[in-house]
């Protein structure tokens, strides 16, 4: 049997996080306890029996139990201090996974009401993520992502924000929610502002529908990664037209059997995917809800997938170019990854 490596210490680059997904579940319990908040049951029990709550979202009725769970865990950051600690706690976990590089997503307008209007609550969740990179070491980043179930002028008002904060700490711009509600191309000119701003195009696509919403996040949105991206399996030319074109796929593996994208960790296209050249970055999406982070991803790929350690580190490889890092710690990341291929295995 092949000896092998701990992946929690193959340095990588995390790119597809969800702010209050990132959330450690005993944290959630006490914010819940101390606003009075009375979380759903389906999501209080599995936090205090330690699993995941059962999810399923293939279905609209299915996504909207999916996304009660979601809001219920963000209406419990009501406070700065709330907000400072989810970014800490996010970062320390993602540091004994390995990562060196975060580039965490989220919605400010979906945190506004509780923390002064829009632009307060996007400073002061880059202010936390500045402090906890200064004090975990790990490079921190932010994602803004608009929400496809709003209105696309939301969206250019978000777009024209993000653009605002580039030289504090935004480097991409989103789109999630569910993908069969909104068409791409209705969120085109928000696009247009975040690229002409210097940002990232990173829009979900190809998750809960099949390669035709990958093809809308490439034409309409010009994205640079497509989040999830792996129903583009299906498409043997639309793979090739990814791996050409070097977009990167922030594919989360744990994440697609819990919604039930795939019945199976193993029926998740991971193989189909790196065979046909198409650059991924394995993500852990919503932890709080998924039950597992970014060094599970690895561990998946791993035993479902029969990836060699060689081929780890070029995930590893792959996700620290798919990032916003910059090139001097993009180097120190890669020469980790060459490191950790060449010392002992287990």
């Amino acid at each position: 049997m092949e000896r092998v490596r701990d992946v929690s210490e193959l340095p990588k680059a995390h790119l597809h996080l969800h702010f209050t997904g990132s959330m450690r579940p005993g944290t959630l319990l006490e914010l819940a306890d101390k606003y009075g908040v009375r979380l759903p049951e389906a999501l209080s029990d599995a936090l205090t029996s330690g699993e995941s709550p059962k999810l399923r979202a293939t279905d609209e009725r299915g996504w909207f139990r999916f996304q009660r769970l979601y809001d219920a865990a963000r209406s419990c950051l009501r406070q700065p201090e709330d907000i400072q600690r989810l970014v800490r706690e996010a970062a320390e976990e993602d540091v004994k996974d390995g990562s060196g590089w975060l580039e965490i997503q989220v919605d400010p307008t979906s945190y506004a009401p509780r923390l002064g209007g829009l632009i307060p609550a996007l400073e002061i969740i880059l202010d936390a993520v500045e402090t906890a990179s200064r004090e975990t070491g790990l490079g921190m980043r932010v994602l803004v992502a608009a929400n496809r179930m709003k209105h696309p002028l939301d969206a250019r008002t978000l777009a024209r924000l993000a653009v605002r904060y580039v030289d504090r700490g935004v480097v991409g711009f989103g789109l999630s929610n569910d993908e069969r509600r909104g068409m791409a191309r209705d969120f085109d000119r928000a696009f247009h502002i975040a690229r002409e701003g210097g940002l990232l195009s990173a829009p979900h696509g190809g998750e809960l529908t099949g390669p035709s919403s990958v093809r809308d996040c490439l034409d309409d949105l010009h994205a640079h990664r497509i989040g999830h991206g792996v129903r583009a399996a299906e498409d043997p030319r639309l793979l090739k037209r990814l791996a050409d074109r070097g977009v990167t796929c922030e594919v989360c593996p744990a994440s697609n059997v819990a919604l039930g994208v795939y019945e199976k960790p193993e029926d998740v296209p991971l193989r189909t995917l790196f065979d046909a050249g198409v650059a991924m970055a394995l993500g852990a999406d919503d932890p709080l809800l998924f039950g597992s982070r970014l060094a599970a991803q690895y561990e998946i790929a791993r035993h479902h997938h029969d990836f060699s350690d060689a081929e780890l580190a070029e995930l590893a490889r792959q996700s620290v170019r798919g990032s916003a890092a910059p090139a001097d710690v993009q180097a120190k990341l890669l020469a980790g990854v060459d490191d950790w291929l060449s010392g002992p295995a287990a």
